[in-house]
């Protein structure tokens, strides 16, 4: 048997018997990789919350019990308050332990951790020092790591009476962190920042296992059961008796037709009963099941991903007390078919002390009864004593721009305002500034984006230490800003423990609801002119030219959707870029610009020869320019420079002298 697998049955065993703990650094640490933990129900006060930047605008109304500027999206500097000239950030009773740090701009101010009351910070770091990996011990890869400019820090800091976190002025933008309250009586370790060897030692052994992920299967074990299901209506169907724990499950598609293959994987469905349940707790599409949808897309995470070999693994821990029967169904594609494989361990523990694993794959369920929270998109509901653990979302964004702005919102055991609110999509997700760049981690994934956010993008979170522990009830969403009419499309599966008797109200979806409601994405293009975002890059002062997609601030306005976008300049730098001429001859030289409150006016020249403007790119809106004429010249063949020049901004503007432009177009002329 996998050691981590016995020595997690074991700590279960323990667990039931033993609820007012004595936990070490080690017991801690060891945590971020126990999923089997998660199957045990949460204990009378423990809890899973966060505290962040999200907009302090967003509340209810003491008098009405509405909702009020639900939407409300400046969630960089949100605070809980100023003291004595100092932010302070978050505020914590013990027993717990902070799980997650998250910020998409750390800067250089420091940011202090009091624990216990002591008047001495346990933690006294500039901010960017809790992300870069030189600060021990926040040096482990797997749990100290910037990915898609997204800067995480997963190493426990435990506290057993309190934490205070307070920064200077400059310590940055956007803050998540992440903490558990344990169970009263519990007794943990106050973090110190000279840890001793023993404890520096389980966090290299943990950020090892992290390192390492892939199927938690011994090597040569015998799987439980394995199947196949072929294709065109086929079911095959696996049936375990207990007491016992499904460890790792295997599955290994087969699609005979790969332009079909995102529809035919729909088709696929993964159904898990537990204990001669009326309704499966597990219900999902086989690829959306293993976290990456729609497709096949390889990555490795703890609980679940893909191997080398093109088998499908899923390690959550799903314990039973009588029996367990998976069911593999085709639900008509003769596009697909699938081996699978499953493994299982004994457990200690009493079975009724421990939660049913859960899975559903849903669109558009749920929505809310209240219509001033029209904007959160459920990601599930149960009523019961359970643990949520994670969810995959794939979103359909047919016209690009950023699908993400909306916050994450957990509202637990009927809490009016959720103990769990984001700062925005991404953020949940571990990364930052909608970067569409792909990453796979333990914890977190990006693991397909069809390019700058348009066409399918497909990204998960796994909750394991910092799972969020519910008694009765837990409401999860996360805000969609784009409608359906837009044509931006969520779907999910959530991942959750439930005690027996608990329900949730999520049920299969039919085929025709669930494959091909995503259609070819098309893009728009002014026809004869050279795209600037193709543009070679010669030369710049300052900045950061880069290419941005510009789908979101209006349909069919840029060409290519997209604009060089120039950022990070200041009056008296200069941007040159190369306009490639493929025959020699006389042209009027047009462009068209970007026009944005945040731009600035600027002086343009071909060649270095006399330079046109001042062009003044303020607007109120982010709209495209006219056309701006940069007069007629005799070109060889070969590649012309094309230079921008800062020289100040409207005096309306916000000074960020930013600069953007959608096209060059070369115009023959005898002029």
């Amino acid at each position: 048997m996998n050691r981590f697998i016995l020595g997690s049955l074991l700590l279960i065993g323990i667990a039931q018997s033993a609820f007012a703990e004595s936990l070490t650094y080690p017991d801690l640490v060891d945590r971020l990789a126990n999923l089997e933990s998660l199957a045990i129900l949460p204990q009378k006060g423990e809890q899973g919350m966060q505290w962040s930047s999200y907009d302090r605008k967003s509340r209810i109304d003491p008098a009405s019990g509405k909702y009020l500027e639900w939407d409300a999206n400046g969630d960089g500097e949100g605070i809980i308050r100023k003291e004595g000239g100092k932010s302070v950030l978050a505020e914590m009773k013990g027993p717990g332990c902070i799980w997650r740090i998250w910020s998409a701009a750390p800067k250089s101010g420091h940011v202090r951790i009091y624990l216990d009351g002591e008047p001495m910070p346990a933690v006294d770091l500039p901010f960017t020092s809790y992300f870069d990996g030189r600060t021990k011990p926040f040096v482990q890869s797997a749990m100290v790591h910037t990915v898609a400019r997204g800067c995480n820090n997963y190493t426990p800091i435990p506290f057993q009476k309190s934490c205070k976190i307070v920064a200077d002025g400059d310590w940055g933008l956007y803050y998540q962190f992440v903490y558990s309250v344990f169970p009263e009586g519990t007794t943990v370790p106050t973090f110190k920042m000279e840890l001793a060897e023993s404890d520096l030692a389980a966090l290299a052994r943990v950020n090892r296992r992290l390192s390492e992920c892939g199927p938690s299967r011994a090597p040569g074990a015998p799987a439980a059961a394995r199947g196949k299901l072929g294709t065109g209506n086929a079911q095959s169907q696996a049936s375990l008796t207990g007491p016992s724990a499904i460890t790792c499950i295997r599955v290994k598609p087969s699609i005979t037709n790969p332009t079909n293959a995102l529809n035919a994987l729909r088709a696929l469905v993964l159904k898990i009963r537990w204990d001669g349940e009326s309704e499966p707790a597990v219900w999902s599409p086989v690829g959306d099941f293993f976290g990456s949808a729609p497709g096949i897309n390889p990555y490795r995470s703890l609980p679940l991903g893909m191997d080398p070999d093109g088998w499908w693994y899923c390690n959550w821990f799903m314990p039973f007390a009588k029996s367990a029967e998976i069911s593999f169904l085709n639900e008509g594609t003769p596009d697909a078919s699938l081996e699978y494989e499953v493994f299982t361990a004994p457990i200690k523990a009493n079975p009724s002390s421990l939660g049913r694993f859960h899975a559903k794959w849903h669109r558009d369920v749920l929505p809310t009864a209240e219509p001033e929270r029209a904007i959160d998109w459920t990601i599930m509901k149960a009523k019961g004593s359970g643990r949520f653990a994670g969810v995959a979302l794939h979103i359909w964004n047919p016209r690009g721009g950023w699908w993400g702005e909306g916050d994450e919102k957990f509202h637990v055991d009927g809490e009016p305002f959720p103990s769990t609110i984001g700062t925005g999509s991404e953020d949940y997700f571990g990364y930052a500034w909608c970067d569409p760049a792909l990453f796979q981690n333990a914890f977190h994934n990006q693991t397909r984006n069809d390019g700058n956010n348009r066409g399918h993008v497909s990204v998960n979170r796994w909750h394991i230490a910092d799972n969020v522990p519910f008694h009765t009830s837990f409401d999860g969403y996360i805000e969609k800003y784009y409608p359906n009419s837009r044509g931006t499309l969520y779907a999910a599966v959530a991942y959750f423990y439930l005690s027996a008797e608990g329900t949730d109200p999520i049920g299969p979806t039919p085929l025709a609801q669930r494959a091909g409601y995503w259609t070819p994405v098309e893009t728009y293009k002014v026809p004869g002119v050279i795209e600037a975002e193709r543009l070679k890059i010669l030369g710049k002062t300052a900045g950061e030219p880069q290419e941005q997609d510009l789908t979101g601030f209006g349909e069919n306005q840029w060409s290519n959707d997209t604009q060089l976008w120039w950022t990070g300049a200041k009056p008296g730098d200069h941007l040159e870029l190369g306009i490639p001429v493929e025959k020699a001859g006389r042209y009027r030289i047009l462009a068209r610009l970007t026009k944005a409150r945040d731009y600035g006016i600027f002086e343009l020249a071909i060649d270095s020869k006399a330079p046109v403007g001042p062009v003044d790119l303020y607007n109120q809106h982010v709209v495209p320019s006219q056309i701006v004429d940069l007069g007629v010249h005799e070109l060889v063949q070969g590649q012309h420079v094309l230079s921008a020049k800062v020289i100040g901004s409207n005096p309306s503007a916000v000074k960020a002298y930013m600069f953007g432009i959608d096209y060059i177009k070369l115009e023959a002329t005898r002029d």
